[in-house]
């Protein structure tokens, strides 16, 4: 939702998938178009079908706090596999994820986060084998909703810490727009340098 608000207020055009219809008015309320679909369930055809003509997808799907491991894996991993794949049926290039600090597909332990983890970890490395994607990973630490601060640390490794996700959101629509990050997996925390120049300094600019 930061996303799309963001990215409507400076005149891109939004699409948001959702599951549940009751949540497509807080969609139009932030300027995306609701799209009403389940990444468990839904064909490749028709995922792909809501991505033609797309500049950039984003993968921000989660199962959430409360699921069980079944559902890290269906949703965490088995969404977002199944979201790239569309994405390279419809031929959309510029691919950002959503992951999480700590994602390995050979992460050990019998918890639900480790299960999580290893989810994440597994989506990320499929994708990261799709030629077809420029794809970047983005690996935030712990989520807050404190108001963000346009001001972060963003590295392939920076160490626990948190982040709002206000400042998720802003990364997020700076990664977008910049190609050249593509083919990295970076962490995310807060710091102290601003978001557009932290999203320049790992694009090498």
């Amino acid at each position: 939702m930061r996303l799309e608000r963001l990215l409507s207020a400076r005149g891109d055009e939004v699409a948001g998938i959702i599951r549940n219809p009751e949540q497509g008015d807080d969609l139009r309320a932030a300027g995306a178009e609701p799209v009403l679909l389940d990444l468990e369930s839904a064909l490749l055809e028709e995922v792909a079908a809501h991505l033609q003509g797309a500049d950039a997808a984003v993968f921000a799907a989660g199962a959430g706090p409360g699921s069980g491991a079944a559902r890290k894996d269906t949703v965490d991993r088995g969404a977002a596999v199944l979201f790239a794949d569309a994405a390279v049926r419809a031929r959309v290039r510029r691919f950002l994820v959503v992951s999480a600090m700590g994602a390995d597909p050979a992460h050990q332990g019998d918890e639900v986060f480790d299960a999580y983890l290893r989810a994440k970890g597994e989506a990320d490395a499929y994708i990261t084998r799709q030629e077809a994607l420029d794809w970047t990973i983005l690996r935030p630490g712990a989520l807050t909703d404190d108001p963000g601060t346009g001001l972060v640390r963003m590295e392939a490794r920076t160490g626990r810490g948190s982040i709002p996700r206000d400042d998720v959101a802003t990364v997020l629509a700076e990664l977008v727009d910049t190609p050249a990050t593509a083919g990295l997996t970076l962490e995310l925390i807060s710091g102290s340098t601003p978001v557009s120049v932290a999203v320049k300094s790992v694009a090498g600019n």
